[in-house]
């Protein structure tokens, strides 16, 4: 019998480490050509050695990108297109939280760009691709304390900062607009969905507690500790809808943990709250203006 992911490329952003390296040693094991992203070369290049020591799979490409960074993001894309005449699955699984409010090179806050608008850019950018390869599926991974979008604090503008719960919302904003994507892709061969991982204890993002208050701390030692999803178990659900018969098709749907349809946040439904995110995305990446003059 051959491997059922024969033949098909799929790209895992953040593959070098947690979460996203157990999303593509699974892949890998269905068969599948694998290309992570990481922003060190060294590690990425030892990452890429253990998903096909523990695949068995030596087709495993690693390519260097910073997703902080927008032109990084682009020139990621551009290699994609270079070596790459396909593209099945994009599984967007990269995540930052940091204690202290940060722009980027760019200006964007740095969860804003990180957890939401690299995954949205780059998606537009491969979109061409992944239309040429229909039907093909993307994967957002969210995760933290998902709640209600806060149009007046997109990129963590007010004062009262705290980490934990800036990069939860920027995922709130990315569960948003993968809604919108999914609508807008509808008809064109892609699927559009959301996988939550759980809380994970082994991940690097697992270990911050810098990017909560010290009133929390404590709280969330306690939390931590009765945490007991690995990131291989957090990883299922990517691999499910990357790689499920089972969900060919189904798009502009959240599932959980176990891989079952959850609810979306009731944010997701409003267009005045999704197109605004839309259009800001647009304008921060200056896609809309590229294409006018296209």
């Amino acid at each position: 019998m051959t491997a059922p992911m024969q033949g098909k490329v799929v790209l895992v952003t953040g593959g070098t480490s947690g979460i996203g390296q157990e999303t593509a040693i699974g892949l890998a094991k269905l068969g599948a050509q694998i290309i992570i992203t990481g922003r060190n070369r060294e590690r990425g290049e030892i990452a890429a050695k253990e998903i096909q020591a523990a695949s068995g799979n030596p087709q495993v490409h690693l390519m260097i990108a910073d997703m902080t960074s927008q032109a990084s993001i682009r020139q990621l894309a551009d290699e994609v297109y270079a070596c790459y005449s396909r593209l099945d699955v994009l599984v967007n699984n990269v995540g930052m939280v940091v204690p202290t409010r940060q722009l980027t090179v760019d200006g964007v806050e740095l969860n804003f760009a990180v957890n939401h608008l690299s995954a949205w850019l780059l998606t537009t950018l491969l979109q061409p691709l992944l239309e040429d390869s229909a039907p093909a599926r993307v994967i957002n991974v969210t995760g933290g304390i998902v709640g209600k979008v806060d149009l007046e604090n997109l990129q963590a503008e007010k004062s009262n900062y705290v980490g934990f719960m800036a990069y939860s919302h920027s995922k709130s904003i990315l569960m948003a607009a993968s809604y919108e994507m999914a609508q807008r892709l509808s008809g064109k061969g892609i699927s559009v969905n959301v996988a939550y991982p759980g809380g994970v204890n082994t991940t690097n993002m697992g270990r911050q507690p810098s990017t909560l208050p010290i009133w929390m701390r404590p709280l969330m030692s306690v939390v931590r500790r009765t945490l007991n999803t690995t990131a291989e178990k957090a990883a299922r659900s990517s691999i499910y809808l990357a790689s499920s018969p089972e969900v060919e098709g189904v798009t502009g749907q959240y599932f959980n943990t176990n891989s079952k349809l959850a609810k979306w946040n009731p944010t997701v439904f409003d267009d005045h709250i999704r197109e605004t995110v839309w259009a800001l995305s647009e304008a921060l990446t200056q896609l809309e203006q590229q294409t006018a003059a296209a």
